[in-house]
């Protein structure tokens, strides 16, 4: 069995990934240097991305997954 991808659910993590990254005013290019994540494909909606790491991602920004996920 393959992986499962729900594309809105995508889109809807994608967009609040970009928007919390946005709001903290932290460059595609300075996330990368400072985690090694790429950020563009995600943001675009085109990376079906792990929980883990969703969760580098939160730390990054210091917030929690409960906090990400709270009014999805």
């Amino acid at each position: 069995m393959g992986q499962f991808k729900d594309e809105k659910l995508i889109k809807r993590v994608s967009s609040k990934i970009k928007k919390i990254r946005m709001a903290k005013k932290i460059t595609l290019e300075d996330f990368y240097f400072d985690t090694g994540i790429h950020l563009a494909r995600i943001e675009q909606g085109k990376s079906n991305i792990s929980i883990s790491t969703l969760g580098q991602i939160c730390k990054y920004f210091n917030i929690s997954l409960y906090d990400f996920f709270e009014g999805m």
